[in-house]
């Protein structure tokens, strides 16, 4: 089944029914409507490949995670795929799990689907790749992750102030001694938290805690460590809620009290923080909006090149307390 088909059920020429996929603005509204019918009655799908070549990319935009385990990230997509559905484009999602040769190997996937723009939250610092990307022609932006260039649009919330906000919180709870427990220190928002630690702490120790993943289990197994060596602290900053549930979960096992004995933390404010069964407290982060604004800037620079403006967007976090301080 193809254009013709349409046309002669529609009685209108192959070429409306090509104006009408392609440029409706073209064609009356009375003669669009008679197409679009047609279209509904032969069940009849677009070959998009053709359309692709001649435009040099899709209708689609591509959006890669590093983790896509994590209900941020969850809500951060739900955000773009909701601007990205209401401006027609599709969104192809990739997991890069912290691997810079997986996002590479996605990137490069990407490109050869010849998307319009990449909404990306990098693996690490070096953009020869996203450089590689631009070069292409696709647009690129950094999402969950500040730009340093003014060429570059990103939307990301400021870690540090989050992180001393969280600490800020335990010490005004009469903590004096703190843990931070962290995944991999190469991950950008785990070194800005801790920054932000450090400074609310104004000199005094910080006991950090690096873990391979960011994960509940890593949580329960970085609550067993501190147990094992006998030296609770006051109270812990998670860097992020599946950590701080997983290690809620590990000292509640051990019959460690929470917050009586360690008062406890977290950060993105995730679904599960308040359905625990000590609501955690956390450091929420507008995940809905990163990935609408995002979404809505980058389709601007695709869409209005030569009037666009980069942007580099800076929300700031928000305490959210709960049982689990108090």
């Amino acid at each position: 089944m193809g254009i013709r088909d349409v046309a002669e059920r529609a009685g209108v020429s192959p070429g409306t029914v090509s104006n009408v996929l392609n440029r409706p603005e073209k064609v009356s509204a009375a003669t669009r409507a008679k197409v679009e019918e047609a279209v509904r009655e032969l069940g009849f799908v677009r070959h998009g490949s053709a359309s692709t070549l001649r435009a040099g990319h899709s209708k689609t935009i591509g959006l890669s995670v590093i983790d896509i385990g994590n209900p941020f990230f969850t809500d951060v997509t739900a955000g773009v795929e909701e601007v990205a559905s209401e401006l027609g484009y599709a969104v192809i999602l990739s997991n890069s799990a912290g691997s810079r040769t997986k996002e590479e190997r996605n990137l490069l996937v990407l490109a050869e689907q010849r998307v319009r723009g990449v909404l990306i939250t990098p693996s690490d610092e070096d953009p020869t790749r996203l450089d590689r990307l631009r070069d292409r022609g696709i647009r690129v932006v950094l999402v969950d992750h500040p730009a340093h260039r003014a060429d570059q649009c990103s939307v990301a919330v400021n870690d540090i102030v989050g992180g001393t906000t969280a600490v800020s919180h335990l010490l005004s709870g009469g903590a004096e001694s703190i843990a931070y427990v962290t995944g991999p220190l190469t991950i950008r928002q785990c070194i800005d938290r801790r920054v932000g630690a450090e400074r609310a702490l104004g000199g005094a120790p910080l006991r950090v805690i690096e873990m391979a993943a960011m994960t509940p289990r890593a949580g329960q197994q970085a609550a067993a460590k501190m147990i094992a060596e006998g030296d609770l602290p006051d109270a812990i900053f998670c860097a992020n809620d599946l950590l701080a549930l997983g290690m809620l979960r590990g000292l509640t096992h051990a019959g460690v009290r929470v917050p009586d004995d360690v008062a406890l933390i977290g950060y993105d404010d995730i679904d599960f923080a308040a359905a625990s069964a000590v609501s955690l407290s956390s450091i929420r982060q507008p995940t809905h909006q990163l990935g609408r604004v995002a979404t809505e800037l980058l389709l601007d620079e695709c869409d209005h090149p030569d009037t666009h403006a980069h942007q580099q967007i800076m929300f700031q976090p928000e305490l959210v307390i709960r049982e689990s301080t108090r």
